[in-house]
């Protein structure tokens, strides 16, 4: 029996909301943009210092804003749905040194674990999880 979808209202963007954990702090409720074109999750700096996270060099990179350099570091990430939550463990995420950028959620692991489906017309994103055989 296939697992039931994931599904968010979608109005101007493609908005998923989730919260990230550290060993110390939790955020509160944030609206994270599902970025195609991302390979990775990437958070401004100041969620990174607001969780207290432990920052590894990763490197430059371009974006569509522009260049920006990276850091790297693992947390926790939960998506919320209306009634239930899905949440990831020990996830490498990537920190922006810049602070004008939306929290992205690139294609690892969203993209990995589940079908996405746009419905502009109905106003809804789905996440249909993916079967794991």
């Amino acid at each position: 029996m296939p697992e039931t979808p994931f599904i968010f209202e979608y109005k101007n963007y493609p908005l998923i909301p989730i919260k990230f954990l550290s060993k110390e702090r939790e955020t509160p409720l944030i609206d994270a943009l599902l970025d195609s074109g991302g390979d990775f999750i990437v958070i401004p700096y100041a969620i990174a210092k607001y969780l207290k996270l432990k920052l590894e060099k990763a490197g430059c990179v371009d974006t569509a804003g522009g260049e920006t350099t990276l850091c790297k570091s693992i947390l926790t990430m939960v998506i919320y749905d209306t009634d239930r939550k899905l949440t990831y463990e020990n996830l490498e995420i990537h920190v922006s040194d810049r602070n004008d950028l939306p929290v992205l959620l690139g294609r690892h692991p969203i993209f990995e674990d589940h079908e996405i489906i746009f419905k502009k017309h109905q106003n809804k994103l789905i996440l249909q999880p993916i079967q794991q055989h």
